[in-house]
């Protein structure tokens, strides 16, 4: 498991509390820090269940992402964000899932926004009710799981997305193109906070420093890939129209969807 950090050592506490029965029960933490300096290196340096590397500066999320996979000795290697709760029995719904199906990268469901609902309860009875849910196609770069040869198949993250964003669109990407199969699974659940560590470091010289990087990011994804403004937009309204589909089924049968966000005071489906 990698997690990078950068700063925000409350968030990071909570999420490995989320993972203390996983962490107990065997899971490779793997810990990149950043070039934190919020005390999270003093924190880290008393954890006595993970492998920890600091980088003296922000080196970016696909380098923090690259250094943690090297470091990883297992078959599968999950990448998460550390503004993030895990469910009980999140891990276990991911692997199984990933056994039964074939599935070489694999995303939990995901709720974001404020803490403002009964976690244990909420993802219980989500799992419950959407465990047999998945989208095809379709990961997060929030929380991934990955087996090993799809690094060897497709190669590591590519290092010239700067900061943040977009990293992981290319990597899907490229993995999509080398036919690996890809979902979201409704068996797996968590808490997303949302972008707390992207949001300080827009304000943080300098890895952020006024500097529009996700902008220059976007840039360089666009010309990596071609994507002129006519492919993108059918790009977009393809996207559109299956999550459409694929949310409203999901609500109308099982009451959720893969993907919720509370925003302007209430739940809203993706």
């Amino acid at each position: 498991m990698v997690l990078p950090v950068f700063n925000q050592v409350d968030y990071t506490r909570g999420c490995l509390e989320s993972l203390a029965a996983d962490i107990a029960g065997g899971v490779e933490l793997i810990v990149i820090d950043n070039g934190s300096t919020d005390g999270t290196d003093a924190w880290l340096s008393s954890l006595d269940h993970a492998k920890i590397a600091r980088n003296e500066t922000n080196l970016g999320c696909a380098k923090a992402w690259n250094q943690g996979v090297r470091l990883s000795t297992r078959e599968w290697t999950v990448i998460m964000n550390n503004d993030v709760i895990v469910a009980p029995g999140w891990l276990e719904g991911l692997l199984a899932f990933a056994r039964q199906t074939g599935a070489e990268i694999v995303s939990p469901a995901i709720r974001e926004g404020p803490l403002n609902y009964p976690f244990r309860e909420y993802a219980a009875d989500f799992m419950r009710r959407m465990g047999g849910v998945h989208r095809w196609g379709l990961a997060n770069g929030i929380c991934f799981m990955v087996r090993r040869r799809v690094f060897e198949a497709v190669g590591s993250f590519d290092e010239n997305f700067r900061v943040g964003q977009f990293e992981d669109a290319d990597f899907f990407l490229r993995a999509k193109l080398a036919g690996v199969k890809m979902a979201t699974t409704g068996g797996a659940f968590l808490h997303h906070f949302g972008s707390v560590t992207q949001k300080a470091i827009r304000q943080t010289p300098p890895s952020g420093g006024g500097r529009a990087y996700d902008a220059e990011n976007r840039a360089y994804y666009r010309r990596k890939w071609g994507l002129n403004r006519l492919r993108r937009l059918g790009q977009r309204w393809r996207q559109k129209t299956r999550n459409w589909r694929q949310r409203t089924t999901e609500r109308l049968r099982h009451g959720h969807s893969l993907y919720e966000k509370w925003i302007g005071g209430r739940l809203r489906y993706f």
